[in-house]
């Protein structure tokens, strides 16, 4: 089983992912993913260098991911700029780690996606989870986590896709604008109905 995890910035996926971890999943970051496919002298690196220029690189050669966010989140063509070049690369890494994991014989798979829906990444997934929380409440995560200033968060906030479009796609949704026992048993709660149905599956006859 694949779950893809979304939900907009600061609305509790890595709590959630987390949780997931502990009861035995396996989790795939995208923001991970991105990572990697952006490692310094790759194909990709050289296509976002040449699209938004030398000046967003640390010393090393390694992108500043800030001074990319500042220019991108804050222009619309150049954030749709930057997910055409990332976003086929991400999607095939993901895609292959599935398959091995799959290989291996992982029960339940968890692919952390913010933009899973934006991106087209819904064929990856057998259901979708989305996370949710009050924009005063994500705010605040935001200033705390990541040192965003408001004008910075809400920019943020408005490049992605509203949450009330996002739970039209979702199996699942969990509010987690609520104290963090609640969340966890929401989870646990989930997790014992996944596997649950998952064991009265029985297997493909060839």
């Amino acid at each position: 089983m694949v779950i893809g995890l979304t939900g907009n910035i600061g609305s509790g996926k890595s709590t959630i992912s987390q949780l997931m971890a502990e009861l035995g999943a396996v989790v795939l970051s995208a923001d991970k993913i991105g990572h990697e496919a952006l490692q310094p002298y790759t194909e990709t690196w050289q296509e976002v260098i040449n699209t938004f220029g030398q000046e967003i690189l640390k010393a090393g050669g390694e992108v500043d991911r800030q001074k990319l966010g500042e220019i991108v989140f804050n222009d619309a063509k150049a954030l749709a700029k930057l997910n055409q070049i990332m976003h086929p690369r991400m999607y095939r890494i993901a895609e292959e780690r599935i398959k091995e994991l799959r290989q291996r014989g992982i029960r339940v798979i968890v692919l952390e996606a913010p933009l899973l829906i934006e991106a087209g990444w819904l064929p990856l997934v057998e259901q979708v989870w989305v996370t949710v929380a009050g924009e005063a409440t994500v705010l605040q995560r935001l200033r705390q986590r990541n040192g965003l200033s408001k004008a910075q968060a809400l920019a943020r906030l408005h490049s992605q896709l509203p949450p009330e479009e996002k739970i039209k796609y979702a199996d699942v949704v969990i509010n987690t604008d609520v104290p963090l026992s609640k969340v966890e048993a929401q989870v646990k709660e989930l997790w014992e109905r996944l596997t649950s149905k998952m064991s009265e599956r029985k297997p493909c006859q060839k």
